[in-house]
């Protein structure tokens, strides 16, 4: 498919087209709003502070000093997008209140604590945080996403670390949770030559460390699905069929109103 009519692929948007083409559609395409949950932007939050940690001197980096970041992390995101008060207004009685907002600030503190019991980080020295990737290859397929920790030892070999804030996957469900790590792990093969060592998730809900050691054979079955993936979705643009895939993740879907799978209508498609 020629690259002017091919869109950019990431991981998030991949994995919404394969769990359920409608959602991509509503996410994608027409751009639906989502309401914030809490367990969203305490990640958000959480992920900032573990960022700007290692803007610190390494013997500066402890538990105290990151759950001390929290508060005034809150404050940044809630200057760049007001919206996320809404999860807690003052002016109401109930969760929703200071006292609500204290809980929810205790519980992003009470992960980064977790965070220095699954790893030192006064004995790393990132290559990369929050890192942009992207590459074009054949075909005009277009990958990029943004990779929260780009470790790069002496002699070159990398580890991609992702900071996830939930529990651990079931084994049943790891091959789902990788293949996030592993299309970083491509783009960054295609980049820069070599295959990274090590893929790495640290599920602070949880306190659990998943690794995955990648070789080429993984990283061309990565390509050949990132491709079918994005083929698929080029299909549905062309036909305008983006059927819903009905699944336990309908339970908190914000568009479920929208789903037939529900009896709601979706909006129609957006001009091109």
């Amino acid at each position: 498919m020629p690259l002017s009519t091919r869109r950019p692929l990431s991981p998030s948007r991949a994995s919404d087209f394969m769990q359920c083409p409608l959602l991509f559609r509503f996410r994608t395409i027409d751009r639906l709003p989502e309401v914030p949950t809490p367990a969203a932007v305490r990640g958000t939050v959480v992920h900032a502070v573990l960022e700007r940690l290692f803007d610190l001197p390494a013997h500066e980096r402890t538990a105290e000093r990151a759950c001390s970041m929290v508060e005034d992390q809150w404050r940044e995101l809630l200057d760049r997008e007001p919206r996320v008060g809404g999860l807690f207004p003052e002016e109401t009685t109930g969760p929703g209140t200071a006292e609500g907002l204290a809980t929810w600030l205790a519980g992003a503190r009470r992960l980064l604590q977790r965070y220095f019991d699954l790893e030192d980080p006064t004995r790393l020295e990132p290559a990369a945080r929050e890192m942009p990737v992207e590459i074009d290859l054949t075909d005009g397929l277009h990958l990029r996403g943004i990779v929260d920790r780009l470790d790069v030892a002496p002699g070159g070999a990398m580890r991609v670390v992702d900071y996830k804030t939930g529990r651990a996957p079931s084994e049943l469900f790891e091959s789902k949770a990788l293949f996030q790590m592993r299309f970083y792990a491509l783009v960054l093969w295609r980049l820069r030559g070599e295959v990274p060592r090590l893929l790495q998730l640290v599920y602070l809900g949880s306190g659990d460390v998943l690794r995955y050691a990648p070789d080429e054979a993984d990283l061309l079955a990565t390509e050949r699905k990132v491709r079918a993936l994005s083929d698929a979705i080029e299909r549905n643009r062309a036909t305008g069929d983006w059927r819903p895939k009905p699944g336990r993740t309908c339970t908190w879907c914000d568009h479920k109103a929208l789903c037939p799978s529900f009896g709601g209508t979706p909006p129609p498609l957006p001009e091109v």
